[in-house]
């Protein structure tokens, strides 16, 4: 069994370092009027422009931007009964794992409206058993290619377009892989490159971040949004975004892995996923609130649950689905809400399901999912920055994947040899503790009944901090 080995970063030496960088940025901001574009000669007219207070329509435009993270999560899991286990079946014992990621957020303005951004990231660590045994994952943080000593990977490297449509004009805040600017409230946002599918679809206020609030897979995306990814969660494509009024569409085409949960090498879209999200914002009671619907359709290399049954009965063995995969296509689809509830109080709902007949390809082994949950700020105890989340959900799969994984079949994270069917049910508690503007500590609690919907097996209590800190 592979040991955990936590490599000591020194994090406070890099947070210096990148502080010593960050004094810089002061130089990066450029004055300039709605037409300005970045050279030498605009600038110094508009900065005689606001001198002269002659134009109000000024606007604050960032040529550049460097911003950092680091996020250590570090989890156990308490013991619980087993009377058997599988090859991707969660430990009975109890087990203690970390993961860290260091990142930096690399912009530049490339011409009016346009930015590039690459993100450098080291990781190390791993999730438990591998990031396996659970569909519904414990750990955010946790990717399915785990490493005990640290490694340099570029997660996203890509180009963004925004082009204003009209309305009213608004301020875009400096953030990673957003530079500070102003837009207008009709826009179209093209990007393209390499990114996570969920930076741009699927999103919430409330829980959507492993770094911020929830740590739970199926808590923080549509548990059964099978997003085009590689092992690490990004890909290769496009979006665009047209935002009008009071509503957003939103679609993109992505490149599916090679093999399900595999490796991307090279861009090639012969297997690929076409996404369409509709957002429609609203206000109850003076307060702001979503509706997103997602749905999506994945075209690869991807095998049936029930002939891979058929095929093991037919050679006596273990039923695999990747003996049986052929060219075909998956649909899902997810309801995503969120609702603030009052100024220190919000609420999400997120609905999904996909067609279960086939593999899952990419994300985890979900066919139906409910979740819901709140998020609370600190008002009440006078702690407004730090926040307690709580959430419940309910993950299901179909009848096919009952009955593959119960013949011994493997999924993406979940496969214990034998199945006791039950429905896997997930609660999640945590309270983020903002000990400064830019750093906070979480501590989180998880409790799965019925893990990987084995109710032979569990209930698992994990128990988890997260430090996280940015610039």
């Amino acid at each position: 069994m592979k040991q955990n080995k936590t490599v000591p970063f020194q994090i406070s030496s890099l947070l210096v370092s990148l502080s010593l960088v960050s004094s810089l940025m002061a130089s990066k901001y450029v004055c300039a009027s709605e037409n300005t574009s970045p050279n030498s000669e605009s600038t110094a007219n508009a900065t005689k422009t606001i001198e002269n207070k002659v134009d109000d329509a000024t606007t604050l435009t960032e040529e550049w931007a460097i911003h950092g993270q680091i996020t250590n999560i570090t989890q156990k899991h308490a013991s619980f009964t087993s009377p058997y286990r599988g090859q991707q079946s969660l430990s009975p014992s109890g087990r203690m794992e970390e993961t860290t990621d260091i990142t930096l957020f690399l912009g530049r303005r490339l011409w009016k409206d346009a930015e590039i951004w690459i993100n450098p990231e080291i990781d190390q660590g791993h999730g438990f058993n591998d990031t396996l045994g659970v569909a519904g994952f414990p750990n955010g943080g946790a990717y399915k290619v785990g490493a005990n000593l640290p490694y340099l990977r570029f997660p996203r490297l890509f180009i963004r377009q925004t082009s204003s449509l009209g309305g009213e004009e608004t301020t875009v805040e400096s953030s990673a892989n957003q530079l500070a600017n102003t837009n207008t409230a009709n826009n179209l946002a093209i990007t393209g490159g390499k990114f996570a599918v969920t930076d741009i679809f699927d999103t919430n206020s409330y829980a959507h971040d492993p770094r911020a609030d929830f740590l739970n897979w199926s808590v923080l995306d549509g548990g059964t949004y099978d997003y085009a990814a590689d092992a690490w969660g990004f890909t290769w494509g496009g979006a665009v975004e047209w935002t009008q009024d009071w509503w957003t569409l939103r679609a993109g085409f992505f490149q599916l892995s090679p093999i399900p949960n595999g490796k991307i090498t090279r861009i090639h879209f012969s297997g690929n996923s076409s996404n369409i999200e509709f957002e429609a914002r609203h206000t109850v009671v003076g307060h702001p609130g979503k509706i997103k619907f997602l749905a999506w359709l994945n075209q690869g290399n991807m095998g049936s649950y029930a002939d891979a049954i058929t095929l093991a009965r037919q050679t006596n063995t273990t039923p695999d689905v990747s003996q049986v995969r052929q060219f075909s296509s998956r649909p899902g689809a997810v309801l995503n809400i969120e609702q603030e509830l009052s100024e220190a109080m919000g609420a999400f709902v997120r609905l999904s399901a996909n067609r279960g007949n086939k593999e899952t390809y990419e994300f985890t082994d979900i066919n139906q999912s409910v979740a819901a949950g709140l998020s609370i700020k600190g008002d009440a105890w006078r702690r407004r920055e730090d926040i307690i989340g709580v959430a419940i959900v309910e993950n299901r799969i179909s009848s096919d994947a009952r009955a593959y994984f119960a013949a011994g079949g493997l999924g993406v994270l979940i496969g214990d040899g034998r199945l006791t069917y039950a429905p896997e049910k997930i609660a999640e508690l945590y309270y983020a503790c903002q000990l400064r503007p830019n750093i906070s500590l979480t501590f989180d609690y998880q409790h799965i009944t019925n893990p990987a919907y084995n109710q032979d097996r569990g209930p698992v209590s994990v128990y988890g901090t997260r430090v996280h800190a940015s610039f």
